[in-house]
């Protein structure tokens, strides 16, 4: 093992662990802390930055952990050794490029993320709308056929825009498998999109804290195809008033 800190051998040596350490940490949190289905197609987009942050935290654990590890193990003082160690004063090298560097990886992401922002945030012009109520704690979804539901039922494959507020409290629409979150505030009406992908069974839940039975504020969520969809819609609207459902119609447009 070479004596000297400067031997270029200890910096191969050290990049080697640091790429296998990276590798194999990125899978085990991969393996570990899997993610659910992809139920939507913004999953995707997401699923992929998260991909990315693993693989970046991979390496900068590795890197700073390896370094230290393998500098304890091979510098350490062994016995007889009396010798002072090397010493550096500055080095303007790796200062530049330990400043650079994290700099460029704040840009890229910063621009790789408000892409991804602008293409899950994007509207369509045959979006589904959905009217969403939270409160202590329940959930209510309104239509604009003109009546309202417990559950939430959604077509695969169709743009979704949920127009949401809260009546008491600030609430959060969360389903893991969309991978979509997006607050409810009292006063205000705030929207969300996605597009489900897959047909299923799901479950909305609220992600803030907002009382007592905040663990019970669950709602269903079901995806089905599109002739399933309408058959719902005319099961549910086959009673009501058609002036009613036309009136209600026209106003969310």
């Amino acid at each position: 093992m070479p004596k000297s800190s400067t031997d270029k051998r200890h910096f191969i040596i050290v990049a080697a662990l640091i790429a296998i350490s990276t590798v194999v940490l990125d899978w085990l949190l991969r393996t570990v802390l899997p993610l659910p289905v992809q139920a939507s197609l913004e999953a995707m987009t997401v699923d992929w930055l998260i991909g990315l942050h693993l693989l970046l935290i991979s390496f900068l654990f590795s890197l700073v952990v390896v370094f230290m590890l393998y500098g304890l193990f091979v510098f350490r003082k062994r016995d007889g050794d009396e010798e002072d160690g090397e010493h550096f004063h500055g080095h303007t090298t790796l200062e530049i490029a330990w400043t650079v560097i994290p700099l460029l990886l704040v840009l890229v992401f910063g621009f790789i993320a408000m892409n991804a922002l602008a293409d899950i945030t994007r509207s369509e012009s045959d979006e589904v709308t959905v009217q969403v109520t939270g409160f202590q704690w329940a959930w209510r979804f309104d239509y604009p056929e003109g009546f309202s539901s417990q559950e939430l039922v959604l077509p695969v494959n169709r743009r979704v825009r949920l127009e949401m507020t809260a009546t008491d409290v600030i609430h959060s629409f969360w389903v893991p498998e969309f991978r979509v979150k997006q607050d409810l505030v009292p006063g205000m009406t705030t929207t969300l999109r996605f597009t489900p992908v897959e047909v299923g069974e799901y479950k909305v839940r609220c992600a803030e804290l907002c009382g007592l039975s905040h663990w019970s504020m669950l709602a269903p969520v079901r995806v089905v195809e599109e002739a399933e969809y309408r058959q719902w819609l005319q099961e549910k609207t086959a009673g009501l008033d058609p002036a009613l459902v036309q009136g209600e119609s026209a106003s969310t447009e």
